[in-house]
């Protein structure tokens, strides 16, 4: 086993595979070759790919793609998915009016 955050690890050339055109994370359109070509070019964890590639970001927040993506990842990386580190989830957030906050349902000033 070898430490995947070694950057200076090298993990081999990027070779095109047939299904690379397969579409992973549907919200945000995201094909297994983009995230392979993403660990290649350096991105090591879930998080890096979730920032570079958006993968996980959409409306689904990575509960249809997530383990796919940690798979492949896992896989150009040569180690087990157990071993890479999970996402960091945040509850959707969306503006509040301040009226809402202030209690005020009417929208009325007092």
């Amino acid at each position: 086993m070898h430490d995947f955050n070694d950057r200076s690890t090298d993990i081999g050339p990027f070779i095109p595979q047939p299904d690379d055109d397969l579409l992973i994370c549907r919200c945000e359109e995201v094909t297994k070759g983009e995230i392979r070509r993403a660990v290649h070019d350096g991105m090591f964890t879930l998080t890096e790919i979730r920032r570079y590639l958006r993968t996980g970001m959409g409306l689904c927040q990575g509960q249809t793609c997530g383990t796919l993506i940690k798979r492949i990842v896992a896989r150009e990386l040569g180690i087990s998915p157990l071993e890479l580190e999970p996402t960091v989830s945040r509850a959707p957030m969306r503006p509040v009016e301040m009226r809402i906050m202030a209690n005020d349902v009417s929208g009325n000033r007092k």
